[in-house]
């Protein structure tokens, strides 16, 4: 295994101490909280957002080089991962007493500025507010086993409302058999995008040796990139189809989960697209405050003629938009990152 102290690790061991304070201009402060947007989740850790500061206002865009033409080709997913940054910035300066004022798709014209985050005015934070700050850099993605131990029905409660309270909903499947049914297109739908060629070859480019000193991307050392995944990574992935392998592995994963569950939207454009990131989230750190790991296992929704089936076993309406396992298990390893010299832009 890699090691984390390295300089790709770094982001993770942000400090609250070292805010440059309340008499700073505005924009060393909006720099110092995008520290904060960079702990967000992302789809093989590709970290599709940079960031801009005009007078006074940060500006979050979406980094279309890094973009999935195959597993993402509307970059759906690539916006809800921005919206996770977004509520990572709102946590922040919260925290640091402030009550952002955040803009979602600000200017149709130009559709890679996702939203603008100002400071706005002074306030003190609430308990929630420290909560979901202190959880920013402690939640990670979790891709191992879970324990047995069931996930406790007031959690799921507070869970859901979270979500809700962003402008998305969450439905838990907890019962065996729900788990099962998931479980089941899961698995169907790694064997079909494993099946294509041109998804094996971006899931390949984006997952390295765990030697690698990148800043983004899987190294092989992580749990997801499974163990025959990591083996064909030196055979050449590309040239393999592991999908009756990788789903194999994924059915018994999340039969095995004690909570799956879906987030989705009420429409399915890319303003519900930043509100799921944000309720997603919002979920996620307030799990993580339990002491709740999670993981994605969002294959069928990327593969679009499986998503109304995905609707029917949760049985809401709208647009499933991303697939969570939780649980209780042991601590992951800390996955690369890029700093914020890496995503802040000028001009």
């Amino acid at each position: 295994m890699a090691s984390n102290n390295g300089e790709a690790y770094r982001p993770w061991g942000i400090s609250a101490l070292h805010f440059p304070g309340h008499d700073a201009p505005a924009a060393e402060r909006l720099r110092f909280l995008v520290g904060y947007a960079v702990l967000a989740p992302s789809g093989y850790n590709r970290q599709p957002w940079y960031f801009r500061i005009r007078a006074g206002v940060l500006e979050v865009f979406a980094d279309r080089t890094r973009a999935l033409a195959v597993v993402d080709h509307d970059d759906r997913e690539m916006t809800i991962s921005c919206g996770a940054a977004v509520f990572n910035l709102r946590v922040a300066a919260r925290h640091f007493g402030y009550e952002p004022r955040v803009t979602l798709v600000p200017d149709g014209a130009k559709p890679d500025l996702l939203a603008t985050v100002e400071l706005g005015e002074r306030k003190p934070p609430v308990h929630e507010d420290n909560l979901l700050f202190s959880a920013i850099p402690n939640r990670r993605t979790n891709r191992r086993p879970f324990e047995p131990r069931k996930v406790e029905p007031q959690i799921l409660e507070r869970l859901c409302a979270a979500a809700m309270r962003e402008g998305a909903w969450m439905v838990a499947l907890t019962k065996r058999e729900e788990r099962h049914a998931l479980a089941e297109l899961i698995a169907r739908a790694d064997r079909l995008q494993f099946s294509d060629k041109r998804f094996r070859r971006e899931l390949a480019a984006w997952v390295h040796s765990s030697r690698s000193h990148s800043h983004d991307g899987m190294p092989a050392y992580a749990q997801g990139v499974r163990e025959i995944m990591t083996a064909a990574h030196s055979l050449g992935l590309r040239a393999l189809d592991l999908g009756k392998g990788v789903a194999t592995g994924d059915l018994d994963l999340a039969e095995h989960s004690p909570l799956l569950a879906v987030l989705g939207t009420a429409e399915d454009d890319p303003a519900h697209w930043l509100r799921c990131g944000q309720a997603l989230q919002h979920a996620l750190l307030l799990a993580c405050a339990d002491g709740i790991w999670a993981s994605f296992m969002n294959q069928p929704v990327e593969v679009e003629t499986m998503r109304p089936h995905v609707s029917s076993l949760v049985k809401r309406s709208g647009y499933p938009q991303v697939i969570v396992r939780m649980g209780y298990g042991p601590e992951p390893p800390l996955m690369p990152r890029r700093g914020v010299a890496e995503v802040v832009r000028s001009g």
